[in-house]
């Protein structure tokens, strides 16, 4: 299963047309923005000293759903948490712990 595929959440980011284009929905538009909310938020609350505000709450959490669902099944790991929502978030917010490390990590050597 891709990534939060039942939400419209691929990697295309909203449905594919008859001629294989792939359409932003509202609906997935708002959903993206409500997932990326909440795991930017929970990865915050995780990796201390990273409170961005709600608009990088939902940036970092919407990179961080790219991120993991790259770096997740690159790495062999995958998982279900039966709700296809709660699995999208907490892919999300794995992608986004990731990614606030690394931005850690960065600022540190500067």
């Amino acid at each position: 299963m891709e990534l939060g595929s039942d939400l419209g959440l691929s990697a295309g980011g909203g449905r594919l047309s008859a001629a294989g284009e792939h359409h932003m929905t509202v609906e997935s538009l708002i959903i993206w923005i409500i997932v990326g909310a909440i795991a930017g938020f929970l990865a915050g609350l995780v990796v201390k000293g990273y409170g961005l505000g709600l608009v990088g709450n939902i940036i970092v959490g919407i990179v961080g759903a790219f991120l993991a669902g790259w770096l997740l099944p690159t790495l062999g790991l995958s998982f279900s948490l039966g709700n296809p929502l709660i699995t999208t978030i907490a892919y999300a917010t794995i992608g986004a712990i990731v990614l606030l490390l690394l931005i850690g990590l960065v600022r540190r050597a500067n």
